[in-house]
This record gives C-alpha cells, structure tokens and sequence, in this order.
C-alpha cells in the first residue's frame, strides 16, 4: 500500500505542475477510494481541492465518507458552493449529522436548507438528540415490517424498498404505533416458507434508547455482535437503525480520544501530516500547563523537607526510583481500571470493590518491590536505609494502586471523562505523595 501511494503521490504532482487534468483524471480513477484518501490526506488543501473535483459521483462520496471531520471542513472550505451542495445531498443522514455539528452555523443552515425534502426529512430527527447520544449515529434509511406479513410479501417490500435503505440485513418489525415488536434477519425471509407470516420467525429485540449515551450503546452493540440493531424513542417507538459498523467507528473515536488524553494531549481530529503545527501545539500546550502547574506540588514537597535532605544527602538518590516506582504503578491502575469503564466491566457503584481491590494488588507488588529495595539498599547503605527503601516502596505501590483505581471512577461518577484523570496527572500526584512517605518514614526509622 505505501509503495503504491508513493508512486502515486510521485505521478501527481508531476501532473498538477503541469496542470495535466485529465492526467490527474486517469490516475485517480485507477486507484481505491482508501488510497485516494489517504493521498488527500497528504495533500495542500487548495491541490486536495482539485484533485476531488476530478473524482467520478460515486468515488467522490465514497472518500469523503473515508475523511476524518476536520479533513472534510477543510475540503469543503476549498469546494465551489455547487460541488459541496451535492456532497452534502449525497451523504447519509447520519453522516450528514456529524457533519453539521462540524460546520459553522450559517453554512450548515444554507446546506440544510439546499436539501430535498426526502433528505431533510431523513436528517432532521437525527439532529435533534444530543451530541453524545446514540441519536445522533443512528440511521434513519431502514426497512420496517409489519409482523401479519407474509415471507413472500415480506421479501417483495424489502426488494422494493432496498435502494432506500441502509442495510437490510437486520429488519425491524413493527406494529401500527411503530412499537418494535421484534427483528427478523434477510436470511429468514429468503429462506423461509412463504405463506409464513413475519410473526412466526422473528425473534427478540435488542434495542437501544436514542438518548442513550453513545459509547455505551455502540459497546452493547458490538458485544451482541449484531449487524444492527433497532434504535427507539422513550415510547419503545422506532426511529432508526445503529449498524455495527457505525458502533465500531464510535468505539474507535472513543478509544482515540482516550489514548490521547492518558498521552496528556488532545485528540488532533485529522490525520498527523495534515495538522498544522498551531493545531498540534494547541492539542498538548493545555495538559502541559496542568501538569507543569501540578509538578510545582512536588518542589514544594523537597523544599519542605530541605533540611533532611541536607542532614541525610544519601535520602536524594533514591527520589528518582520512589516517584518512578508511585507513577508507574498509579499509571498501571489507572490504565486498567479505565479499560474496564470503557468495556462495562465495573461501574461507578463498583468504587470500594475496586479500591480495596487494588490496595491488594498495590500491597503484593509494593511487598515484592520493597523486599529487593530493602536487600539491595541494605547491604550498599545499611541495614537502617534498607528498612527505609523497603518500607516507602510497600507503602507508595499500595497507595499509588488505590488512587490510579479510584480516579477514573470518580471521574465517571461526577459524569467527566475518566481518560482526563490520565497517566500524566496520576504520575505527578503520585509524585508528591511519595516524596512525602518517603521522607516521613525516613525521619521515623532514622530518627531525624
């Protein structure tokens, strides 16, 4: 793949130095819409531009629906009024919601307006629940059945109403008042008997409300590992479909807004090379501030205990390995801990189970550490300034475990996002409390 966008990349910009069109023409239409994308995505915004232009209907929808959001902003800022009112029309609902959250107010009102009834129809209840719910990923394309049905008829209205749809594997089956009474699969209908009524083959739904928090829904969705599943209003009354697809691309945003933040950075919203270098700066320069902010708690810590370390000069070369030791493991808790937010596996009212559950692992791994630190320290310094090592690394893993644990439950509990509280802010807390164990224990078993 690389080879190929390389020697695609190559042969592009020879052609846009020459403003060879149809040139430029030629080689797109050769390639996959994943490599166009990824050509774009390395591409100047006004060459990005005219190199979509050149795309046949079908391909320039396919690639747009492959851009990331802040690409496709960019790409619409740099595309005649005409050529962005088709994309715009062309999209589906859902991916037009997003798109739109995106946009400035008066563009997406323009755009908005531009569509066909039939497209604004579509759109407009996906607008209307808020931006972290599962409304806003649901699609509204779907083929619904009425479970008197029979298979042959059944089979005929979905052959009918294919091209509307978004995916017709999965059919929701409905009564008058739109109440999803059950699914029934694609697979039932052609196989089936068809004097057999939709009734008698569809089975339980899983359904997920619209206001539902969308990480949370698209899990359950990819854990049923349906290829999707009806989405409802408070009534149980159906208003769209979540894809499995459409679940696993939230979870895949999720989990890349996470990982950022426990990087102490912001998510960059488009591709690396493509991001200006004030777009980067913006994305880490806050969590910097924070924790260069959080660090000033740890001098002032050394600076408390100044006159120890004048007293002791050994107690000095060991700061290093203590706050090391704390971050790590407070970063190791905390990592695992969010994990399981994020995959269900505990919850907010779970706090104390985990907590007392990490003391544990805290206690074992500060036990194992504290053994080696009191041997080694032992035999090069003393008996006296082992027990010291030994004893602070016991104390600063339990503790260090506990609080990485507790943090991203907490943060889910006052409703903030656990990847806030991230392995930097939990590194340098860990920081200050160590040193003060440290230094406590050392003026207990010194006697300073």
């Amino acid at each position: 793949m690389d080879e190929v966008l390389i020697g695609l990349q190559r042969d592009v910009a020879a052609a846009l130095k020459s403003r060879d069109l149809p040139a430029l023409s030629g080689l797109l239409a050769a390639q996959d819409a994943s490599v166009i994308m990824r050509l774009l995505e390395r591409e100047g915004a006004a060459d990005r531009a005219v190199l979509y232009r050149l795309l046949g209907r079908d391909a320039a929808l396919e690639v747009f629906e492959l851009l990331d959001p802040g690409m496709r902003i960019e790409l619409f800022q740099g595309l005649r009024d005409e050529d962005v009112a088709r994309v715009f029309e062309q999209l589906d609902p859902d991916d037009r919601a997003q798109l739109v959250d995106e946009l400035p107010a008066g563009v997406a009102q323009k755009l908005m307006r531009g569509l066909s009834p039939r497209e604004r129809e579509l759109t407009a209840p996906i607008l209307g629940y808020p931006r972290s719910s599962i409304g806003r990923y649901m699609s509204t394309e779907f083929v619904r059945l009425q479970p008197q049905l029979t298979l042959g008829d059944a089979l005929s209205h979905v052959r009918h109403r294919n091209a509307e749809a978004e995916t017709v594997y999965i059919l929701p089956v409905t009564d008058g008042a739109r109440r999803v009474q059950g699914v029934v699969e694609l697979r039932e209908l052609v196989m089936g008997r068809s004097d057999a009524r939709v009734e008698d083959v569809m089975g339980e739904a899983r359904v997920v409300q619209a206001t539902e928090d969308a990480e949370v829904a698209a899990r359950r969705v990819v854990d049923s590992r349906l290829l999707a599943v009806p989405v409802v209003d408070s009534e149980s009354r159906l208003v769209g479909l979540l894809t499995v697809d459409d679940a696993a691309r939230i979870l895949e945003d999720a989990e890349d807004e996470d990982a950022a933040r426990q990087g102490a950075s912001e998510p960059l919203r488009r591709p690396y090379l493509s991001t200006s270098v004030l777009g980067i700066v913006r994305s880490r320069v806050l969590w910097l501030l924070v924790l260069a902010i959080s660090a000033l708690l740890t001098v002032q810590v050394l600076g408390f205990f100044e006159a120890t370390l004048e007293e002791v000069v050994t107690l000095a070369l060991f700061v290093p390995l203590l706050t090391g030791t704390a971050g790590n493991t407070g970063a190791q808790a905390a990592t695992t801990v969010t994990r399981a937010l994020a995959m269900g596996e505990v919850a907010a009212r779970d706090v104390l189970r985990v907590a007392w559950r990490e003391v544990r692992v805290g206690a074992i791994l500060g036990g194992l550490l504290g053994m080696l630190g009191l041997v080694l320290a032992g035999l090069v310094f003393g008996i006296r300034f082992g027990l010291v090592i030994g004893i602070t690394l016991f104390a600063i893993c339990t503790l260090a475990a506990c609080v990485g644990g507790v943090m991203p439950m907490l943060a889910r509990a006052v409703r903030a996002d656990p990847a806030v509280f991230s392995t930097p802010f939990i590194s340098t807390f860990c920081d200050a409390t160590s040193l003060i164990l440290y230094f406590l224990v050392a003026t207990w078993v010194l006697g300073l």
